[in-house]
């Protein structure tokens, strides 16, 4: 009896102390990561060679919503940070591409610009940058308004979209200029660069991990989870006939962009992850009495997708090597704030597609749909039908945008014609639906892809005609892929809480990156985004 009554008592006191610490009053620090097209296998297509401490270290201790997906077209960079932190979607938060076209102004423009600002540090090029075209808060917004600015909010990567959106309107964001090999902000953010910054400039670590050959961290031929290494389906390097390893970095550098080739391997994860750990230690993240939040976008897996695709062995080294940066990660977060102590996401912000050619390949229905074609034929179908006049004016992320004061000039209905320039489209090979602005603006799309096109559409900066295009077709060449569509291969991505009061387990529920926002609100305990569209994951709080 006395043996059992120890035990009992034993176990308690354990119980008690491990429920303290899973009820602490509130994580160090938060730390979102955002992996740059992760499609949510990579969870499992590469795991029998993952270390124990990385992404199977977040998937057993953590909590994995493993049908997780993004609930809107288009699936790209700047909309999937921007979703992913305000909890809700283009129609909404307004970064409705990582480019669009504005009708008053007759441009393009680029969803983190803004001329009103200027580099520090860096290059004059790459400095006017910060979040002004975002219409919402940031979950990173409300958590410095919720302490009146206490808190501290980093958000740093290689892509300045990546650091600026997830860093939301009221903390600071650094990015990496490909031009100088530095990290920089703007003059939004900051007058001067903090010291801690500076000094990792002074390192030239970009100038070191591009001095040396990216080589397979295993022998390429056991990389059976891949396909050949030489194919046709893959994009070389400039200065190198085949895609295939070893790479030796300092002769591509002078033709690959410079300190823009870290981008392209997967030191440039190193370099995030390097930094990541001096914004820490600079900023004394977590060191205080409020919870900070430092927001890590790895953007080097984008990269190597677009040009190497999801089946090269590229893909599957970059990945190898990732795991082992996040184990890095997660173990140097246990040892600066003990385990527990902080709170950690991970998901992606988009996915991406099979390169197209290869599809073909293996027999399964895929194509390229040269789009400058389509928008040629389209501007010639106007002519002969409506007179000579520039009737579109522009074409881009996969819409069309009219002349609309050309139409009313002519006395034409601007909905006729966009239904009628609809169903010429649909002649095409490629092309397997397209919608009108004006459906867009009269019908409540409640499901499939009409409801996902609604859901990115924004009634002052969207097209007039909306094109989705066949599974598998893209608009892009023979070699390299990408990704934008509503098709499962690009909205499914890893959607993982781990660390302070999370408990283990998983869940084959539908849900979006728009729930993880007001998750974090509802661990928290603070306000809403203000545009948050999203639901809490009530499998955490069950």
């Amino acid at each position: 009896m006395k043996k059992i009554s120890f035990a009992l008592l034993f176990s308690m006191l354990f119980s008690l102390a491990l429920f303290a610490q899973q009820q602490a009053e509130k994580p160090k620090i938060v730390v979102g990561i955002i992996v740059d097209q992760m499609r949510q296998e990579y969870f499992y297509k590469f795991a029998d060679r993952y270390s124990d401490g990385g992404f199977k270290r977040l998937a057993s201790e953590g909590y994995m919503m493993k049908n997780g997906h993004y609930n809107y077209i288009p699936t790209y960079t700047g909309p999937g940070h921007a979703s992913v932190y305000t909890g809700t979607t283009p129609a909404t938060h307004g970064i409705i591409g990582n480019n669009w076209y504005v009708r008053r102004l007759n441009k393009m423009i680029y969803c983190a610009e803004d001329s009103t600002v200027s580099n520090v540090g860096g290059t004059v090029m790459s400095g006017q940058i910060s979040p002004r075209n975002l219409l919402t808060t940031t979950i990173t917004d409300e958590l410095r308004f919720a302490t009146n600015k206490r808190s501290k909010v980093v958000g740093i990567a290689i892509k300045d979209r990546g650091a600026s959106l997830p860093a939301g309107h009221l903390g600071d964001a650094y990015w990496f200029d490909s031009d100088n090999g530095e990290f920089m902000t703007s003059t939004y953010y900051k007058s001067e660069l903090p010291t801690w910054v500076s000094n990792f400039n002074a390192l030239k670590r970009p100038d070191s991990l591009l001095n040396q050959t990216w080589q397979p961290l295993y022998s390429a031929d056991s990389y059976i989870n891949s396909i050949d290494d030489n194919n046709e389906f893959e994009a070389p390097f400039i200065g190198k006939e085949t895609p295939t390893f070893p790479y030796n970095l300092p002769e591509l550098r002078e033709n690959n962009g410079n300190y823009g080739l870290i981008a392209a391997t997967p030191f440039g994860n190193t370099l995030t992850l390097e930094f990541a750990y001096a914004a820490i230690e600079g900023e004394k993240l977590g060191m205080g009495k409020e919870t900070d939040f430092l927001a890590v976008s790895f953007s080097s897996p984008d990269y190597i997708g677009h040009r190497f695709g999801p089946t090269s062995k590229e893909l599957e080294d970059n990945y190898l090597r990732l795991d082992l940066e996040i184990e890095q990660f997660l173990n140097y977060l246990d040892k600066t704030y003990g385990k527990g102590n902080y709170l950690v996401f991970l998901s992606a912000d988009h996915g991406v597609a099979d390169i197209a050619t290869y599809m073909e390949s293996e027999r399964v229905p895929a194509g390229n749909l040269n789009f400058g074609y389509i928008l040629g034929q389209a501007r010639g179908y106007m002519t002969v039908k409506y007179g000579e006049g520039n009737w579109i004016l522009n074409g881009s992320n996969d819409q069309i945008f009219l002349n609309h004061e050309l139409i009313q000039d002519k006395g034409l209905e601007l909905d006729d014609i966009q239904e009628q320039l609809a169903n010429f489209l649909l002649r095409y090979n490629g092309i397997k639906e397209v919608y009108t602005a004006s459906a867009m603006r009269s019908t409540a799309f409640t499901q499939h892809r009409p409801h996902l096109l609604q859901m990115g559409y924004n009634h002052k900066a969207s097209g007039d005609l909306l094109i989705i295009l066949e599974p598998s077709w893209l608009t892009g060449g023979a070699r390299g892929t990408s990704h934008g569509t509503g098709f499962t291969y690009d909205t499914h991505v890893p959607i993982v809480f781990f660390g302070w009061g999370v408990k283990s387990g998983e869940s084959t529920r539908y849900a979006t990156v728009t729930d993880i926002a007001p998750t974090l609100s509802m661990l928290l305990n603070i306000r809403l985004p203000n545009g948050a569209t999203g639901q809490p994951i009530h499998e955490l709080f069950d």
